[in-house]
């Protein structure tokens, strides 16, 4: 099957609208119309690698759409219906990880959506910019029908990466939950937070985003620059979900959790320094998560549907993917690019 899709060639080379071969349904598969497609960091970071071998390029790994056709063996799904694919595509499904549901940790590594390797033939994976996607059905989701599907597609990467942490860490009522950065993470962060029903504290930089914090659900705003306001942080959250995707100093967020409280690094992860005393003295614990597996990604999108939870995006047309990735790069997003694909067949 051929579909058009939005390919880089080579390093270097812009996205442009190229026609792309789609592998033919096996009996497991779902072909997915694909309507709206979010741009993530992680396609920036792609389309400027200097790797040859990770070319030719089609980004996108949070997209949604409509079943086009299902293979022989598919139950779950039929044609027409609303659904939503993240950033992994297969597993072995015979690790430990993927029999416990999390095939985000597979022992053999995840198929990723793109720039990875198909488990039967070996072709290269090749993104959700584009008009169709054939998935396999265990990697594709139900999407609650009474929400934008544009505001949806974000969900399966941003949402998903601070979701898992809540889950796995108990988030409910009570939890006083810290939220550094207020980005595509940490805006969704914040909103599932309060549904979830704790007490939300957003630590930022910047304190022109308090009122958008504040819109947002957060309970309070610690601007983390202000020494003074992040003493009287001390020992005051259970868990502190950190959304910032460069390297930082840890310690003033180690800092404000209380006995036996955990900082999760969602956003950078690359080397990291702590000063074991910031741990000792509470019992603290640092760790970090990243995607999610099949169950709780079905998880996320029934409590959005239920709660009537999305991102809040900007939607483009797939012919001004320039434009997002170009402000993207330059954070100028509140808070998640989304291209409507509508062009692309």
């Amino acid at each position: 099957m051929q579909t058009t899709a939005l390919l880089a060639s080579a390093p270097g080379q812009p996205l442009r609208s190229t026609p792309i071969d789609r592998r033919d349904l096996r009996p497991d598969d779902v072909d997915v119309r694909v309507t709206h497609c979010g741009v993530c960091h992680s396609d920036l970071h792609a389309l400027r690698s200097t790797d040859a071998g990770a070319f030719p390029l089609v980004p996108g790994h949070e997209f949604v759409g409509e079943v086009a056709a299902v293979g022989s063996a598919v139950e779950g799904f039929a044609v027409g219906e609303a659904v939503a694919v993240g950033n992994i595509v297969d597993s072995c499904g015979a690790c430990r990880m993927c029999l416990a549901e999390q095939q985000n940790m597979c022992e053999e590594f995840p198929t990723l959506t793109y720039g990875g390797r198909d488990r039967v033939d070996g072709t290269p994976t090749l993104g959700g910019y584009s008009g169709r996607y054939v998935v396999r059905e265990r990697f594709v989701y139900h999407r609650p029908a009474n929400l934008d599907p544009a505001a949806v597609a974000p969900l399966l990467c941003a949402g998903i990466t601070v979701w898992e942490p809540m889950r796995a860490w108990g988030v409910g009522e009570g939890t006083r939950l810290g939220v550094v950065g207020l980005g595509g993470l940490g805006h969704l962060a914040v909103r599932l937070g309060r549904a979830l029903g704790a007490e939300v504290t957003v630590f930022t930089t910047t304190a022109a985003k308090a009122a958008d914090a504040e819109r947002l659900g957060a309970t309070s705003v610690v601007v983390s620059t202000d020494h003074e306001a992040m003493a009287a942080a001390r020992s005051t959250i259970d868990l502190v979900i950190d959304t910032v995707a460069v390297r930082h100093d840890l310690a003033p967020y180690l800092r404000v959790l209380d006995l036996d409280g955990t900082l999760v690094t969602l956003g950078y992860l690359g080397p990291l320094s702590v000063d074991a005393m910031d741990l000792l003295t509470a019992r603290r614990r640092l760790a970090s998560s990243g995607s999610a597996g099949r169950r709780w990604t079905q998880d996320l999108l029934d409590f959005c549907g239920e709660h009537g939870i999305a991102a809040d995006v900007e939607v483009l047309p797939a012919s001004e993917v320039d434009v997002a990735l170009d402000r993207l790069a330059a954070n100028d997003v509140r808070y998640r690019f989304v291209l409507d694909l509508a062009e692309l067949t």
